[in-house]
């Protein structure tokens, strides 16, 4: 993870920004919590303010652009994090974990740092439906559901677990791959994508090929024009919190 970051993080700030939404809703599933271990950090987006934090991040180039007031850092990886047992209230991982090289010793890291809650937001590899993956890049899916866990495979690390959807706003401030499924001109943006590691992985040329041609000829807006109507969209991207 710390190698592919440290290529394509480089702007990452550029078009990953905090969605206040998605911010409330994982302040919500912390709950109570007074100090949390956040795992595969990054530059900091979803980082609570009003309660302890350390971070953990692998990538010195997302180390860099961590603001001067955020939390302080550890370098380090998801399977061996530098804590005692129960050293958190809880521990945090935001759209990290298909980066890891072992995911379920990550799982087990997480659970073993934090005291009372494990917050994880990820995204369900049992969802289909989504047009940008389902019709023009369709590798990407491949990739992706060899990557990140399914929900079973949670429970199966953590115990039992409660899953809550996480729709994403029409309007997502936050540029992961789903961000943009009202905006779709965005995704034919090199910055845009470069912001989205999935697109490093694949060769995204014949699918970008497609869709412009779509959205030039309206066929994009005969096929998929009733999602311009929605404020919202459940993408699959779920919170997974396991109360300890």
């Amino acid at each position: 993870m710390a190698e592919l970051y440290d290529t394509i993080g480089r702007d990452y700030r550029s078009h990953r920004h905090p969605e206040p939404r998605i911010a409330a809703a994982i302040v919500a599933a912390l709950g109570p919590a007074e100090s949390v271990i956040n795992v595969g950090a990054g530059a900091g987006s979803y980082e609570p303010t009003d309660r302890r934090v350390v971070a953990v991040e692998p990538s010195l180039e997302m180390i860099r652009q961590r603001h001067p007031e955020a939390a302080p850092v550890v370098r380090a990886s998801a399977g061996d994090l530098p804590f005692a047992d129960g050293a958190a209230d809880a521990a945090l991982a935001v759209l990290t974990i298909h980066h890891w090289p072992d995911r379920a010793r990550g799982l087990t890291e997480l659970a073993r740092v934090a005291r009372r809650r494990v917050v994880i937001l990820t995204w369900d590899p049992g969802t289909y439906g989504f047009w940008l993956v389902e019709d023009y890049f369709p590798e990407i899916v491949a990739v992706d559901r060899g990557l990140f866990p399914t929900l079973a495979d949670f429970t199966a690390a953590l115990g039992p677990v409660e899953v809550r959807s996480l729709p994403i706003p029409h309007d997502c401030r936050d540029g992961f791959l789903g961000a943009y499924w009202r905006r779709p001109r965005a995704y034919l943006d090199a910055g845009v994508r470069l912001a989205i590691s999935t697109f490093s992985k694949i060769d995204a040329e014949p699918g970008l090929a497609r869709l412009r041609s779509d959205l030039e000829s309206g066929d994009w807006q005969r096929r998929y024009g009733a999602v311009l109507a929605a404020t919202e969209l459940d993408l699959g991207y779920r919170l997974v919190v396991r109360t300890l």
